[in-house]
């Protein structure tokens, strides 16, 4: 039941989130986007400085912490609005999370079909590749059943 609505809540994450798949190719400019849009402006420091109501020499401080990832969330969205930008803020899966969840799950129960068929080769019962799959994809799903646990470093 949970595993269900979880489920369900990442497919509706993983739809919302596409938007961020397809902005994930972005980079950034060299100078930084504070740089690169003031520039294209045609906004100086001192300009930008005083649309924040700071010192220029907070312009270069900020336009450093930018490209060293110092800078702070606050900050950006403040920094964005004054140069007429909104600030995106977000997380663009690889994949999808779905498949996230399922390529762990698949890890896990990966270790535990490796420790099953060792045990089952020793007292000479190992299971057929048509037996092996079909135990391995019930597996994943009985995982899958466990979605708090699937993160533990020692769930197996």
């Amino acid at each position: 039941m949970k595993h269900r609505k979880l489920k369900r809540v990442r497919e509706q994450l993983d739809e919302a989130l596409q938007a961020f798949t397809e902005m994930a190719s972005v980079t950034r400019p060299i100078k930084g986007w504070i740089r690169a849009i003031r520039d294209s402006l045609g906004m100086n420091m001192r300009q930008l400085a005083d649309r924040l109501g700071v010192s220029q020499s907070r312009i270069v401080k900020i336009e450093q912490d930018e490209l060293s990832g110092a800078l702070t969330i606050k900050t950006l969205e403040k920094i964005a609005d004054k140069l007429d930008c909104v600030f995106i803020y977000g997380f663009a899966p690889r994949s999808t999370l779905e498949n996230t969840v399922r390529n762990q799950a698949a890890c896990i129960a990966r270790e535990r079909m490796n420790m099953i068929s060792h045990h089952m080769y020793l007292e000479a019962q190992e299971l057929t590749n048509h037996h092996s799959k079909a135990a391995f994809e019930s597996m994943v799903e009985e995982i899958l059943e466990s979605p708090s646990k699937l993160w533990d470093k020692n769930f197996k």
